[in-house]
């Protein structure tokens, strides 16, 4: 079913879904939010990038660490492994429950655990990107594989506390009724900044205008030219001056009101596309498909995923949340992996690319997979 823009999805929203709520267009407007973040989180994970996720990490601003900046989905390096299996016990599962089995738990102290932390809670309920432990040296995060009466499967990978890329997203625009205001050029200047500041990347403006990024390599050298050939040269590299504070940032832009598109572009949209290194535009075409077919004409492929979200946000009763990026539902989440991974192509094309000009999404899943992929161990001298 076809809307003409993403307010008239909100409404429809607030009136098949959320006739319960005091104000239904505010509450459909935050459930829309969380659905932006968790069709993110799926599509980073359909691309086989689950483990090297933290979700909500302060990170510190590149040269100025003491200032830190709450990011959405931050990727990291690999330095250590472990897939475990444990006979299923009584949930909740805890790091108490689990900590023996996991040898890169061996090098935290007792007040570096995150004992409050559950992997399974007693509702069935996964914490994607589990953190474990953390400190100075990184973080131990854990993700269930697969759940039975008999059985837990759990990948606990040990990550770098310096991440390789970011993700960020962003709703920005105006609802229908509602004056412009400042608070929406103010958002989309707070999500530049951050994009800015984490990385080592530097962004610079020639006299004619045109975007130039400027990085210092191990021995001292400046390596600067075009910001997207520059982006190549450091992601190409083994050179550990250019990749060990190298952040590739992403922005994800939804719509807020039927106020823009990727083509037409208002001042919000060009201030993040010349902040970030990439910038999608999730399209109203692509919104309105995924919550058409989790809610409103549910797919049997869904089934579970709209249950799990009905019963955090369609009763009006309060209660421990089973629907966002970190609280998943199991059998949403499965239903919600299978999905992305066998709608793979489909759901590339809900994404349109504001930035780099010559980019694909195709493109910044390959240079996902290439930083992923580098000796990070060498790189960071482990």
């Amino acid at each position: 079913m076809a809307y003409p823009s993403v307010d008239k999805l909100q409404q429809t929203l607030a009136s098949d879904v959320f006739s319960y709520a005091a104000d239904t267009k505010k509450a459909a407007g935050r459930a829309l939010g969380t659905l932006v973040e968790i069709m993110t989180y799926y599509t980073i994970r359909a691309w086989d990038m689950r483990d090297h996720i933290v979700i909500e990490r302060a990170l510190p601003e590149f040269g100025n660490p003491q200032i830190t900046h709450n990011v959405e989905f931050s990727l990291h390096p690999i330095v250590g492994k472990e897939q475990k299996q444990i006979a299923s016990c009584a949930l909740p599962i805890t790091v108490a429950k689990i900590k023996s089995e996991i040898g890169l738990l061996s090098g935290f102290d007792a007040e570096h655990l995150n004992r409050s932390n559950q992997l399974l809670t007693s509702r069935d309920t996964r914490r994607n990107s589990c953190v474990l432990a953390e400190n100075g040296s990184g973080m131990v995060v854990a993700n269930i594989d697969a759940h039975s009466d008999e059985r837990v499967e759990f990948t606990a990978c040990k990550l770098h506390p310096q991440p390789f890329a970011v993700f960020e997203c962003k709703r920005v625009g105006v609802e229908e009724g509602m004056k412009k205001g400042p608070q929406t050029i103010e958002k989309a200047k707070q999500g530049a900044y951050v994009a800015r500041a984490v990385s080592s990347l530097q962004k610079l403006r020639s006299r004619s205008g045109e975007a130039i990024g400027y990085i210092e390599s191990s021995d001292g050298t400046i390596v600067s030219g075009p910001l997207t050939e520059t982006i190549k040269t450091i992601i190409d590299s083994h050179d550990g001056g250019l990749l060990c504070n190298f952040i590739l940032t992403v922005g994800v832009v939804s719509n807020h009101g039927n106020w823009f598109t990727s083509e037409n572009q208002n001042k919000e949209l060009r201030v993040l596309a010349q902040s970030y290194d990439w910038l999608l535009f999730l399209t109203d075409a692509g919104l309105a498909q995924f919550i058409d077919e989790l809610l409103l004409h549910p797919v049997e492929e869904l089934a579970a995923a709209r249950k799990a979200f009905l019963s955090s946000y369609g009763t009006g009763q309060s209660g421990s949340n089973r629907f966002t990026k970190v609280q998943m539902d199991n059998s949403a989440d499965a239903a919600l992996q299978y999905y992305f991974k066998s709608h793979a192509q489909e759901v590339e094309g809900w994404y349109n690319v504001i930035s780099p000009h010559s980019g694909t999404v195709k493109k910044l899943r390959d240079e996902l997979a290439v930083l992923g992929a580098k000796n990070w161990k060498q790189i960071h001298g482990l």
